[in-house]
């Protein structure tokens, strides 16, 4: 459930940055009905050192959507991340927030999808080997997924914000930000990252140098909007901030 009312300035979110550097250059955009697509991303936490460290990744300079910048891997939602197996299960509040977003039967595909495009895209398995291998894989990245022994593991995921691209841009997408502890790395794939991928470069940053890379603007919010959550201890019972545009007003930091 979503309350519709915006919270305190002094409360954890930075509407105003979206405000300032986003929102001058679409207010006089005219509509052109592009709605947007259900996509998911996922945030790694390495606590092995003394500052946590997030997981980056460089998009290529040759890309028409953010070329050079640093992003958390994730994509959209593909019809095959309703047919994969799992293990463990969302916790209760992150399961009903996620059921808000576009139904009961969409809330498994959302953390699915970040998982199945983190392998994709980083060569990452994150799950379990408790089980051995999922039998049964729908085709493509998850059967590659499971032929390394392993489940995704539902339970390891947390609910950290969600994004909607402001209407009238020609590319819209309604983001969910997941995140997940490194120890839940239990495989990797080489070759996912390289100048030909998607991802050319992969870092592990500590949260307080990350700001220092080239980010979009909602990648920084998001990642504040993480070392507070990280402050509280990561507690699955803590509001989700969801950014988005209602007009004429411009950005809003809602709560669900």
């Amino acid at each position: 459930m979503t309350d519709q009312q915006e919270l305190r300035p002094d409360q954890p979110g930075f509407t105003h940055l979206l405000q300032q550097e986003i929102w001058p250059r679409i207010r006089g955009l005219r509509p052109n009905g592009v709605r947007a697509v259900p996509a998911a991303t996922l945030i790694l936490i390495d606590r092995s050192g003394k500052a946590p460290k997030v997981l980056m990744g460089r998009r290529s300079p040759t890309d028409r959507f953010m070329p050079n910048k640093f992003v958390f891997p994730g994509g959209r939602v593909d019809p095959c991340d309703a047919e994969m197996n799992v293990s463990g299960a969302l916790s209760a509040p992150a399961e009903r927030r996620l059921q808000s977003v576009r139904g009961k039967a969409f809330a498994r595909c959302l953390p699915l999808a970040a998982i199945r495009e983190t392998f994709e895209e980083t060569g990452l398995v994150i799950g379990t080997r408790d089980y051995g291998a999922p039998e049964n894989c729908p085709e493509g990245g998850w059967r590659s997924f499971a032929a390394h022994g392993a489940f995704p593991d539902l339970g390891a995921i947390h609910f950290v914000g969600r994004a909607t691209t402001p209407p009238r841009l020609p590319r819209r997408y309604d983001t969910i930000f997941l995140a997940a502890e490194a120890d839940n790395i239990v495989a990797r794939e080489d070759g996912a990252v390289g100048p030909d991928k998607e991802l050319v470069e992969l870092v592990w940053v500590p949260i307080s140098e990350a700001y220092a890379l080239e980010l979009p603007t909602i990648t920084a919010v998001i990642l504040r909007e993480l070392e507070e959550r990280m402050a509280q201890g990561m507690p699955h019972e803590m509001q989700v901030p969801w950014y988005r545009v209602e007009h004429p007003t411009g950005w809003r930091r809602l709560v669900m």
